[in-house]
C-alpha cells in the first residue's frame, strides 16, 4: 500500500494538538519573561527609593548646562537637555553615514580588485581586507589619533593635496558657502543621485526603468538648479601663520572616527562585495563575454543586478554594525550621543533613565535603518523577478 493510501493516525486521547501545545509553551515563556522583567523592575524601584535617588523623565526638559565641543546642529550650553539628546543622534548619523558610504565605495573597488587579474591589485587587496578586519576597532582608533600628533608638527600648516591643508587642530578641505539652505539641497542631491545610481545597478543600467526613477532625476535637476540661483561660492583654506582661514575645518577627533571606522569596515563589506560577486554562476560572465560586453559592462549590466539580492541582508548587519561602532568615539573624545549622554548622566545623576534613553534611541535608529534596506532589498527581489 503506498504511503498515499494510509489512513492517518489517530492522535493518542488527551493530547492537545502540536499547535495547541506550541502556544501554551510560548505563553509559558513569555509569562515567565515578564515575570522576571517585573522582579527586576521592582526591585530597581525599590532600592532607588531607598536612597532618594529622583526618578522621572523631566531632567530632558531642564537645560543641559554643558558645552559640546564639536555639533552639526546649533547648540548652546542653555538649550535643554532633549536639544542635546538630538545634537548627540545627529552627531551620531552624521558620522556613521559618512563611513557607510565610505566603506561601500572602497569595498566595492576593493571586491573587484580582489577578483582582478592582474596579481599585483589581487595581492595587495586580501593584506588590506585581512590585515585590518583581524584587528580590534578601539585599538586601530587609539592608534590613528596617537599618530595625528606624530605626523603633524606643533604650528605647523602642511598642503596635503591641492586646496587641502593640515596641521595639528585638523584638517580643512574646501567647502562650498551659500545660504542656509544649501546644505539640505546637497543632501537631497546626494540622496537622488545615490538612488538613481541604486536604480541603474538594480536595473542592470537602465536608470528610468520605472517612474519613480524620473521623480529622483527631478531632484537632482531641482537641487541643481537651487544652487545655481543660490549664488553658491567655493572657499578655498589658505593658511595665515599657525592658523588656517577659510574651507571646512575636521577636527583630529571627526577625522580618526570616520576614518578608522572606515578603514575597518571596508574589509567585512569587501568580503561581502566579493562574495555576493561569486555567487553569480560563472555562466552568466562567460554568455556575457560570449556577447562581446566589456567587464565593466558585465559587471554593471549582468552581475551586479543578480549579487545584490545576495548582499543586503549580511549589508544591513555592517550597516547596523558602523552605528553601534560609533560609540567607540568616546576613547578619542568625539562628541557623539553616547559621550553626551554620558556627560548628561553624570550631571544629573539620572543613571536609570539615561540608559534607558540610549537604549530606546538606539534600538529606533538601527530597527529603523533595517526597516528601509529589507524594503530596498524586497523592491529588488521584486525586479529581478
Amino acid at each position: 500500500m503506498s504511503s498515499l493510501d494510509e489512513p492517518a493516525r489517530p492522535r493518542p486521547a488527551g493530547r492537545a494538538p502540536r499547535s495547541t501545545r506550541d502556544l501554551l509553551l510560548q505563553a509559558a515563556l513569555l509569562a515567565v519573561c515578564l515575570g522576571f522583567a517585573g522582579l527586576v523592575a521592582s526591585t530597581a524601584a525599590s532600592n532607588i527609593a531607598q536612597r532618594g535617588i529622583p526618578v522621572g523623565f523631566g531632567f530632558l526638559f531642564d537645560p543641559a548646562g554643558f558645552s559640546v565641543a564639536e555639533t552639526l546642529l546649533p547648540y548652546d550650553p542653555a538649550n535643554s537637555n532633549l536639544w542635546a539628546v538630538v545634537v548627540g543622534v545627529g552627531n551620531t548619523l552624521f558620522v556613521s553615514g559618512l563611513v557607510a558610504f565610505g566603506s561601500t565605495c572602497l569595498g566595492a573597488a576593493l571586491a573587484v580588485g580582489r577578483m582582478s587579474g592582474n596579481p599585483l591589485i589581487s595581492g595587495l587587496a586580501p593584506i588590506w581586507i585581512e590585515g585590518v578586519r583581524n584587528v580590534p576597532p578601539i585599538l586601530l582608533l587609539i592608534f590613528l589619533y596617537t599618530m595625528w600628533w606624530k605626523v603633524f608638527p606643533s604650528g605647523d600648516v602642511v598642503q596635503l593635496a591641492p586646496g587641502v591643508l593640515g596641521s595639528i587642530r585638523g584638517i580643512a578641505v574646501p567647502t562650498v558657502v551659500g545660504p542656509w539652505y544649501v546644505g539640505p539641497v546637497l543632501l537631497a542631491a546626494l540622496v537622488g543621485a545615490l538612488a538613481l545610481i541604486g536604480r541603474a545597478v538594480v536595473a542592470g543600467g537602465a536608470v528610468f526603468k520605472t517612474p519613480a526613477a524620473y521623480g529622483w532625476l527631478a531632484l537632482v535637476a531641482g537641487a541643481g538648479l537651487t544652487l545655481a540661483a543660490a549664488h553658491v561660492t567655493l572657499s578655498v583654506p589658505v593658511p595665515n601663520g599657525q592658523d588656517i582661514v577659510g574651507g571646512l575645518s575636521l577636527t583630529p577627533e571627526l577625522f580618526t572616527i570616520v576614518f578608522g571606522l572606515t578603514l575597518y569596515t571596508t574589509g567585512f563589506i569587501a568580503e561581502i562585495l566579493r562574495g555576493g560577486l561569486e555567487a553569480v554562476p560563472r555562466g552568466q560572465w562567460e554568455a556575457a563575454r560570449a556577447l562581446g560586453l566589456a567587464r565593466s559592462d558585465i559587471l554593471r549590466r549582468v552581475v551586479m543586478p543578480q549579487m545584490m539580492q545576495v548582499v543586503i541582508p549580511p549589508m544591513t548587519s555592517q550597516y547596523i554594525n558602523i552605528i553601534k561602532n560609533s560609540t567607540l568615539a568616546l576613547a578619542i573624545g568625539y562628541s557623539e550621543f553616547m559621550t553626551i549622554m554620558g556627560t548628561m548622566i553624570n550631571k544629573t545623576n539620572h543613571a536609570v533613565e539615561g540608559t534607558t534613553v540610549i537604549i530606546v534611541v538606539y534600538l529606533l535608529i538601527n530597527l529603523g535603518a533595517a526597516l528601509l534596506l529589507d524594503r530596498y532589498n524586497r523592491r529588488v527581489a521584486r525586479l529581478e523577478r
